[in-house]
């Protein structure tokens, strides 16, 4: 069978016939040529393809001829799990139903989905020394029921667990890996899934577990077999993806959690309790209890005094928790680690039991890295990063927020050209939105550090001049006008109204949608609305759901709503975009990335702020148009689309022939 992108998307082809109402568009061709001629040369292409082109036919079908013809690998990646999860089980399966040639697809997962069985048998005989109550043990025997049940081993099919925590116990580590050694070797979940990815054509994984392979082979590690192409779909995640992943982060929870889980004095359980009767000396494990004491205080002690230097602020502290130099903080916390790290060495030394032997050594290598990130932190020990420290919800009990130490690569260019760009692959990114406007992708080619790439914007099949309205108040005061907030309810009731529901609320933040939601959600549920509310009343996927339940639905919603969200039909006909999505400049990473662009000679806000927005921007207007059939209106309540000198560049990004109605 041809597999041409002309033939094999066109209106007479196999995959036709097996569509109901198959659309051949010519952007998809176009696209799938584009993609293919990339994979022959190995070069690297950026791919804007509107809603309704059909993006990941257009990559898959050019790969997979690849594949067939050449048995190269190619690894598809995407940003979040749902489209990873449709590409590998709706879009793969009716490809490969057409196509008679065979190839093998995996689904990519890291190795902290899988259980070990080997860690859960242990766990089961150790429960009452490392549980910590009643909730955790009933979540360790829901575990091992499931165990015997599941066929993948994967966490994906694992009920709902009372204490997820438990997990830790039994997922597959590598430092805790008998490799064949194993007594479950044969049965072993995540040496399957191994072998799985060393024999298969296609790999389906996302850009977490893509970076974190990535960063791994920096240091000569990593888990995915060798690659001959990539493509990466929402690929306008990719930059702050690969900043994280080079970065460090080493959360007050974590520390907390690592420390108990070795002995917890409040109960006397853990790892520790009780191994002296392995035959190890009473006097060494003794020793190492009283060390993990000492390192859950200092620890606490350790946090306790960087939250007390973030309030009081000075010597090179921000308000921001950004961390201008090295040595702010006295590392009160490392030398606990460390002797607790040593202890936990001395102990598996002198261990008969293998499978202790691994528990103690898996054990000594989290708190030696903890110790070792730490250090990097305080010390400022890794180049090119920017540093500070994130306050999260407090723990529970607790009187200030638990924090974070994070560091992220401020300019991800450089990197991504010697780890990635430098391999002897082809890389294909494609999104919705990678130009600004029309075809400029010089702000994602700059950022990526990409000159060398081409690039092809293609627009949507879709009709959007009759499909969708847009408007937009100028009548509104300006965000930062103290009345802003009360002048957004009633417009946002009135364009509700209008529509009947069916409508998206887009903001900027948290603080403004729970502001707003509170004046509008009694008066919207009093009329007859379902009102969801982002942060309130359940994950995103359960919020959908019930959105799509009732044509009068309302949902409020905030960042993750702008964008990878499909409500197709009558469902969703309304998107209020409250406020222009630009970022918050005193972030620190984003405050550190427009310093480094105004010392290379560029503007800040023309280079950086103002694209990201734009994209941004375009991802909310997406929401709307799913569909041939689909219709409604974007409504959008912020003047600086009129007032602004910038504005301009937003209309821009309307869609082709769509022009805003200014009331």
């Amino acid at each position: 069978m041809t597999l041409f992108p002309a033939y094999f998307l066109g209106p007479e082809s196999p995959l036709a016939r097996r569509i109901g109402g198959y659309e051949s568009r010519a952007e998809q061709v176009r696209m799938a040529e584009a993609v293919e001629a990339n994979i022959e040369s190995k070069g690297r292409l950026l791919v804007e393809a509107g809603t309704g082109v059909g993006k990941s036919f257009a990559y898959l079908v050019p790969a997979i001829r690849r594949i067939l013809e050449k048995r190269e690998r190619v690894i598809v990646c995407t940003h979040t799990i749902s489209l990873q999860e449709q590409i590998f089980e709706k879009d793969v399966p009716l490809l490969n139903a057409v196509i008679p040639d065979e190839f093998t697809t995996v689904l990519c997962k890291g190795r902290g989905n899988y259980i070990s069985l080997r860690r859960l048998r242990i766990a089961s005989e150790k429960k009452s020394r490392i549980c910590h109550n009643e909730e955790e043990e009933h979540s360790l025997d829901l575990v091992e029921d499931w165990a015997y049940e599941t066929t993948d081993g994967s966490r994906a099919t694992l009920p709902q667990l009372p204490r997820r925590g438990v997990w830790e116990h039994v997922e597959s580590d590598a430092g805790n890996c008998m490799g064949r050694r194993c007594p479950t070797y044969d049965k072993c979940f995540y040496q399957s899934a191994r072998r799985r990815m060393e024999n298969a054509d296609l790999l389906i994984c996302n850009h977490a577990l893509f970076f974190s392979d990535l960063a791994l082979r920096s240091r000569g590690g990593g888990f995915l077999p060798a690659y001959d192409h990539v493509i990466f779909d929402e690929a306008h995640h990719l930059e702050d993806v690969a900043s994280g992943h080079f970065g460090i982060r080493v959360g007050e929870s974590r520390t907390r959690h690592v420390l108990r889980t070795l002995y917890n004095a409040t109960n006397g359980r853990g790892t520790l309790a009780g191994i002296e009767a392995a035959g190890l000396p009473v006097d060494e494990v003794d020793g190492a209890i009283q060390s993990a004491i000492n390192a859950q205080a200092a620890a606490e002690s350790f946090f306790d005094g960087v939250w007390r230097k973030c309030e009081a602020g000075g010597g090179g502290i921000a308000r921001s928790g950004r961390i201008a130099a090295a040595g702010a903080f006295e590392n009160t916390l490392g030398p606990s680690l460390t002797d607790l790290g040593h202890r936990l060495k001395l102990l598996r030394e002198r261990a008969v039991d293998e499978s202790l032997q691994f528990d103690l050594g898996s054990a000594a290598q989290r708190v030696m890295e903890l110790g070792t990130e730490i250090d990097l932190f305080i010390g400022h020990g890794v180049d090119g990063c920017v540093y500070w420290v994130e306050r999260n919800k407090p723990a529970y009990g607790s009187n200030r927020p638990s924090l974070t130490l994070s560091c992220a690569t401020v300019d991800v260019g450089p990197v991504l050209r010697e780890r990635l760009f430098s391999m002897p692959v082809s890389i294909t990114m494609t999104s919705a939105t990678l130009a600004t406007s029309g075809s400029d992708f010089s702000h994602v080619v700059g950022r990526l550090g990409l000159e060398d790439a081409k690039t092809l914007a293609l627009g949507s099949p879709f009709d959007f001049a009759s499909q969708m309205r847009v408007i937009v108040d100028r009548s509104m005061p300006e965000p930062t006008d103290p009345n802003s907030v009360r002048e957004l309810v009633p417009r946002i009731l009135q364009h509700i109204e209008e529509t009947g529901g069916g409508a998206f609320v887009l903001f900027t933040s948290f603080r403004t949608l729970r502001e707003v939601a509170d004046r509008c959600a009694p008066i919207l549920r009093a009329a007859g609305h379902p009102v969801f509310i982002h942060g309130e009343d359940g994950e995103r996927s359960q919020l959908l759901k019930r959105f799509r339940d009732s044509e009068r639905s309302v949902l409020f919603g905030t960042s993750s709503f702008w964008e990878g969200v499909d409500v197709r039909g009558r469902a969703l006909r309304n998107v209020i975009i409250t406020k222009l999505p630009f970022d918050v400049p005193d972030h620190p990473l984003i405050e550190a990335r427009h310093e480094r662009i105004e010392e290379l000679g560029g503007n800040a806000f023309r280079d950086d702020q103002l694209p990201r927005a734009v994209l941004r921007f375009k991802q909310g207007i997406g929401r709307l148009i799913r569909s041939n059939d689909d219709s409604g209106r974007i409504v959008v309540l912020d003047p600086r689309l009129v007032t602004k000198y910038y504005g301009k560049r937003f209309i821009q990004a309307l869609p082709p022939g769509v022009e805003p109605e200014f009331v």
